[in-house]
């Protein structure tokens, strides 16, 4: 779940991650001085690669010809960090992701940030499944989110059986929800999303899916998505935009749409379905007049044709993790947040703007009290193999630069990337699992089509 924004003061120690109050000046556990705020991590949003742009997309076509990746042997990955006004891509439209002022995305004043995270107690109780979702009937290749069933034993006595609202009939034991683990393979993507250890409920959602381009060339991608906490049913928006997006990508590349124009159609339509749970139900908004419209945020991946195309809203990240481990990784998203806003403008250093109170405040989102939806979408051609991570922050939080991510998935990710993403999941858990955790696995190129997960 997106726990945006947050505070300049730590919401955990830094050195034992027990949970702290704001106003706390010492640990109460290890008595660690938290008056000396970290310093934040130097990892911009780096392309690895730096082969040719495209400097628009085409219109759909019957046929497959975008470019192809660098012959090989070349060497089109540079060291070279990028500050990220420097991300190379184009949105759907052709145009670059930052025109105008630098830092400033199109279409978002600058007073579009969301201030409203509530408290949030130290644990919460397991909660009972939501019973909608008890007779959905699930979509095996596009719908990931509500794939398994729920148990009609209960886990607590072993012996009992659960009733429709959750509950054991014969110890009380109230079940875990559908959505707490969830894992998925599609051909040879694969996705993992974890509840977390400190949240009541799974608020991130994904989908996934692999078709062929008209010329019979695979294609696969994944859909990642993070609840806005602080609004009404961020777990419903998440879920709800996974989908919409999906389906369009699902739709759309088989008939020769360009993958960038495809991301572009996909993350409107992600917003619109978003925007349609403002008015539903009623009943919701008389119980709770106060809260905010549904809202998530959006990080996707296509890898099609030689191609890597990205597409995001908010600060989800896609990351760049070469089979090469000599070679360079790199993020290859921005975040749509207020610190990243203040650096890439030039108005602050890193140190000051993370130090700010706002720093991790998110001036981008899916939702019907967003601000101009500004998708943003970029293009690559990797010259060498690799994988993609598509995660929420829930992931990043503890393993935030690109060389960190590097380091903390398998070297056989490619090969095995459901495994892989159990790994990334655990090693948040690992890490305190202060948040919802959601990651995706593509490897590229697309294998060919039948290969999948070792």
């Amino acid at each position: 779940m997106s726990q945006m924004p947050q505070q300049a003061a730590p919401a955990t120690c830094p050195s034992c991650a027990e949970p702290v109050e704001p106003d706390d000046l010492f640990c109460g556990a290890c008595g660690h001085d938290l008056s000396v705020l970290p310093a934040p991590p130097q990892d911009h949003a780096t392309p690895a690669m730096t082969g040719p742009r495209d400097s628009g997309v085409p219109a759909p076509r019957a046929g497959v010809e975008w470019p192809a990746p660098e012959p090989p042997g070349s060497d089109s990955i540079s060291p070279k960090t990028h500050l990220p006004t420097d991300l190379p891509g184009t949105d759907s439209g052709g145009h670059p992701l930052h025109p105008g002022t630098p830092g400033t995305p199109a279409g978002a004043p600058a007073s579009g940030v969301r201030l409203d995270r509530p408290a949030e107690p130290e644990e919460y109780p397991l909660q009972a499944p939501d019973p909608r979702a008890a007779g959905e009937t699930p979509d095996p290749e596009q719908r990931p989110e509500e794939h398994a069933q729920p148990a009609t034993t209960c886990v607590a006595c072993r012996a009992g059986r659960v009733d429709s609202d959750g509950y054991c009939e014969n110890c009380g034991h109230a079940q875990p929800r559908e959505r707490d683990h969830m894992e998925r393979e599609s051909g040879p993507v694969a996705a993992v999303s974890d509840r977390g250890l400190r949240h009541h409920r799974n608020e991130d959602s994904f989908a996934l899916g692999h078709t062929a381009l008209p010329d019979g060339s695979p294609a696969t991608l994944a859909v990642v998505c993070d609840g806005v906490s602080s609004a009404t049913r961020p777990d419903e928006a998440s879920a709800a935009a996974a989908r919409a997006a999906g389906d369009v990508l699902l739709a759309a590349l088989p008939r020769g749409t360009h993958p960038q124009a495809a991301m572009h159609e996909a993350i409107v339509a992600a917003a619109q379905a978003v925007n349609a749970l403002a008015g539903e139900p009623d009943a919701a908004r008389e119980h709770d007049p106060h809260q905010n419209a549904p809202a998530c945020t959006l990080v996707s991946a296509v890898v099609a044709a030689g191609l890597l195309v990205v597409g995001w809203v908010g600060d989800s990240r896609a990351y760049w993790v070469p089979d090469d481990r000599d070679a360079p990784p790199a993020r290859l998203t921005e975040d749509d947040s207020w610190a990243a806003q203040m650096v890439a403008a030039g108005l602050m250093s890193e140190a000051e703007a993370y130090a700010d109170e706002r720093a991790h405040a998110i001036t981008g989102w899916l939702g019907a009290d967003a601000y101009e939806l500004d998708p943003h979408t970029a293009s690559f051609k990797p010259d060498r193999p690799g994988v993609v991570v598509v995660c929420t922050d829930g992931l990043w939080n503890y393993a935030e630069s690109a060389r960190e991510m590097a380091e903390t998935i398998p070297a056989d990710a490619a090969a095995r990337p459901l495994h892989s993403a159990r790994v990334l999941v655990g090693h948040a858990l690992d890490g305190g699992g202060h948040d919802n955790v959601t990651v995706a696995v593509l490897p590229f190129p697309a294998p060919p089509q039948g290969a999948g997960s070792a």
